[in-house]
């Protein structure tokens, strides 16, 4: 990439951009907000098959998508909440339990009696996972309209929606009119985590997902999302300029050990490539990434809607290396056990000698 183009635009926004490492931070020492995490809490209770007898061997773990995304948020250094249903048994009290310890905020948990989704985990040679829920009726599917508090605390600067929540009744009612609530007064970032044992229709799962792209700021998606979504042979810049005319201005799209490409509106895609690492599993990696992004932007004091339409492309490509590093450290390791703020960095100034501090204030 050349970088001459924008040194003008970087002095202008009173940023410091070092074009050679990649560095950037907001000269004002930024103090980031609260980001509020919305979607499912559940247990993933992975199966293997014992190679020598063909016996089958469970182990049960906390888990979800949002549930990840609040963890990681928190441990990268920002404070975080989960707004989603929470049931009153064993599992559930040990989710909450897990995001109190994390130092995520309990305010905005819907506890109820219904039971917890469970999420039966499979993978392959590759260390890719493959999920059935048995979550009908659970506690995470109904969380309802009159759940929604009138008003959230003014230190929530950004929101996220994701996963199956964003799909099945009556929760994703509740999260759609919450982003349309809050639209534009606080960033909306949004993970698709298509589920398709969940929501085999995916013409009324592209129509659920989709209401939500007008209220949206940033989209991040797999490239599995996008073949399970709108097909294996869909047009990866089609939906890129789709989703660009609905409303984000930032599209996310990570491609597993191919790395990651960031699209910004009217401007040239930047891509990543991914980093070398043992792979024990790839589960919560996606959610390492996705909140690695959010915690960067917020770093750099961009995430919010009129400060992400002005994100230049040095800053997504930084944003783009550091989630990459995140997610790959979360590759090495058994479950969704997402790296600290201290862990990533050091592995990002492994690779790029020099580089800024980028631990959240």
């Amino acid at each position: 990439m050349q970088y001459k183009a924008v040194e003008e635009d970087a002095d202008a926004l009173g940023l410091h951009l070092d074009f050679t490492l990649m560095a950037c931070r907001h000269p004002y020492g930024w103090n980031p907000g609260m980001i509020l995490v919305c979607g499912e809490a559940l247990i993933d209770l992975f199966v293997s098959e014992d190679p020598s007898s063909g016996a089958l061997r469970t182990e049960a773990a906390l888990g979800g998508s949002p549930f990840n995304v609040a963890i990681a948020l928190s441990r990268l250094g920002l404070a975080s909440a989960f707004y989603g249903g929470v049931s009153t048994d064993h599992f559930g009290r040990r989710l909450a339990d897990k995001l109190a310890a994390e130092g995520v905020d309990l305010a905005y948990v819907v506890r109820s009696e219904r039971l917890t989704t469970i999420s039966v985990v499979a993978t392959d040679s590759a260390g890719h996972p493959s999920y059935s829920f048995h979550g009908e009726g659970k506690a995470d599917r109904h969380v309802e309209t009159y759940d929604l508090l009138p008003a959230l605390s003014d230190d929530i600067e950004a929101i996220t929606f994701g996963s199956y929540t964003i799909a099945v009744s009556p929760v994703a009612e509740t999260y759609l009119a919450l982003a349309k609530r809050e639209a534009g007064r606080r960033a909306i970032s949004i993970d698709p985590n298509v589920r398709p044992t969940v929501t085999p229709d995916m013409n009324e799962w592209r129509r659920r997902f989709e209401a939500f792209l007008p209220y949206a700021d940033i989209v991040k998606a797999s490239d599995e999302d996008l073949a399970l979504g709108y097909g294996p042979d869909a047009d990866i810049s089609q939906i890129v300029e789709h989703w660009h005319a609905a409303g984000p201005s930032l599209i996310l799209l990570t491609q597993g050990p191919k790395g990651s490409t960031g699209y910004l509106r009217g401007q040239p895609p930047v891509s990543v490539p991914g980093r070398s690492v043992n792979v024990i599993d790839t589960v919560g990696a996606g959610d390492t990434f996705h909140a690695a992004v959010l915690a960067y932007l917020s770093k750099i004091g961009r995430l919010e809607r009129s400060a992400l339409s002005n994100l230049i492309q040095p800053e997504l490509q930084q944003a783009l290396e550091y989630a990459v590093t995140a997610s790959s450290i979360t590759c090495t390791r058994q479950g969704a056990d997402v790296p600290t703020a201290d862990e990533v960095q050091s592995a990002f100034t492994d690779q790029r000698p020099g580089v800024a501090s980028l631990r959240p204030a």
